[in-house]
């Protein structure tokens, strides 16, 4: 899913987290919340689709019988400490589960997330939304998947606290994700994608 951001929000008047959480129960679309704004989100492209499924696939795979877990864009994600409310294309969490007032909705601790960006959102993905990501706590990876040509960058946090950057842009090179400890072949993420420039 994509989120018109920046964009102006669905209403003029701030409202409140339990408001918008009620709201949202209620919904049939998918609105992401930031300090009283909410913002609609968007249907994405063919391509977009095709890649979440195939990282969600072969993911889903290497975790089989572990202890960590992938959640799709379904999945909403919590950050009290921005107050931001958001669907990632996929969220990973390792362990036990935590959610908000231990409720079915609202996780709190992925340590992975992966967005596949579209020319719309991406700047939005890399800058002001990395910047709210980076907020939670268990978070060690975040992972920028280009919908548009075969490009991946690695965000991770390093010992010593620092994000540090790593990019794909081979189809035989393998994507390392070390939180979980797998790899996966770059043209098995990109498989059956046609991009518009080729």
């Amino acid at each position: 899913m994509e989120v018109r951001e920046p964009a102006i929000a669905c209403n003029q008047q701030k409202i409140s987290i339990g408001a918008y959480l009620e709201m949202e129960n209620a919904s049939q679309e998918k609105h992401e919340y930031y300090k009283g704004e909410v913002f609609a989100m968007s249907g994405a492209k063919v391509s977009h689709n095709i890649i979440a499924s195939n990282l969600m696939t072969e993911i889903g795979i290497r975790l089989k019988g572990k202890s960590c877990r992938t959640y799709n864009s379904d999945q909403r994600i919590h950050i009290p400490a921005n107050t931001l409310f958001t669907y990632p294309d996929i969220s990973i969490v390792c362990g036990e589960i935590i959610t908000l007032n231990n409720d079915e909705y609202n996780v709190l601790n992925p340590v992975v997330i992966i967005e596949v960006l579209s020319k719309s959102i991406k700047n939005y993905d890399r800058g002001e939304k990395f910047k709210l990501y980076r907020d939670i706590a268990a978070l060690k990876e975040y992972i920028l998947v280009d919908s548009e040509s075969m490009h991946i960058e690695v965000f991770r946090l390093n010992e010593k606290d620092h994000w540090e950057l790593e990019e794909y842009n081979e189809a035989n090179s393998m994507l390392e994700i070390k939180t979980i400890n797998e790899q996966i072949l770059i043209s098995s993420i990109y498989a059956d994608v046609k991009f518009e420039n080729r």
